[in-house]
C-alpha cells in the first residue's frame, strides 16, 4: 500500500527549491522554455557551444582562454603559439593542423596532433568556435 502512495506523492508533488508546489503545467512551461534557449544538439549554435568548450579544455594552456596566443605556456615556446583569433587559415586548414599537429603541417613542432585525442565531432566544433570568433574576412 504505501508503494503507490509514495509514486503518486512524487509524480504529483514536485517542490521547487523555494518550496513552492509547481502543477504539472508549470513544470511543462519551464521545460519547454529550457528547450527554446538552449541550442539544438544539431544546430550551429550548439557546434559552436561544444567547441568552445574543447577549446578551453585542450588548446587554452598555449593559446590562451581569448584565442590570442598568450596562453600560460606560450612564453616557453619559440615560434610563439597562433593567435587564433587573427587566423586567416580556412577550416580545412585548422581541421587538419589539430588532428595531424604542426609539424605534420609545417608549422611548429610544439603544436600536438590531437587526431588520436579527439573525435571528428570534437575536432568539427572547435573548428566551428574558432570561426565564431575569427575576422569576418577570414577565409571559410
Amino acid at each position: 500500500m504505501r508503494r503507490p502512495l509514495a509514486l503518486a506523492l512524487l509524480l504529483l508533488v514536485p517542490v521547487a527549491a523555494t518550496g513552492q508546489v509547481k502543477t504539472a503545467t508549470e513544470l511543462k512551461a519551464e521545460a519547454e522554455a529550457m528547450l527554446e534557449t538552449f541550442p539544438h544538439k544539431n544546430s550551429a549554435a550548439a557546434s559552436v557551444y561544444r567547441g568552445t568548450i574543447v577549446f578551453l579544455n585542450y588548446c587554452t594552456t598555449c593559446h590562451g582562454t581569448n584565442a590570442d596566443g598568450l596562453g600560460r605556456a606560450a612564453k616557453i615556446y619559440n615560434p610563439k603559439p597562433a593567435n587564433l583569433r587573427m587566423s586567416l587559415k580556412n577550416d580545412a586548414y585548422k581541421q587538419q593542423i589539430v588532428r595531424r599537429g604542426g609539424q605534420m603541417m609545417g608549422r611548429s613542432e610544439f603544436m600536438p596532433a590531437w587526431g588520436e585525442e579527439l573525435t571528428d565531432e570534437q575536432i568539427s566544433d572547435v573548428v566551428k568556435y574558432l570561426r565564431s570568433i575569427a575576422p569576418a574576412d577570414a577565409p571559410n
